[in-house]
């Protein structure tokens, strides 16, 4: 919903069945999952990103439209 409606993109990261793991289970869930998250926390990184600027002025647009070809899903700026 966030994603589509909001251009917010939340994500809930679970690592076992165990919704609340005793904490001498927690180095063991770390390591086996370390390498993991830290690859995703790297796509961070991936994509477009930027601010869209009127080219006079130099101001940010409000409420522009960006749009890539073949996906389905356009983004509005913010204020």
């Amino acid at each position: 919903f966030s994603y589509l409606h909001t251009n917010c993109f939340e994500i809930t990261v679970e690592l076992s069945c165990d919704k609340f793991p005793h904490a001498s289970e927690l180095p063991a869930e770390w390591e086996n999952n370390r390498e993991s998250l830290l690859l995703y926390m790297e796509q961070v990184h991936r994509g477009i990103k930027g601010v869209v600027r009127d080219a006079e002025t130099g101001r940010g647009i409000p409420d522009a439209i960006i749009s890539v070809d073949g996906i389905n899903h356009d983004v509005r700026t913010g204020r």
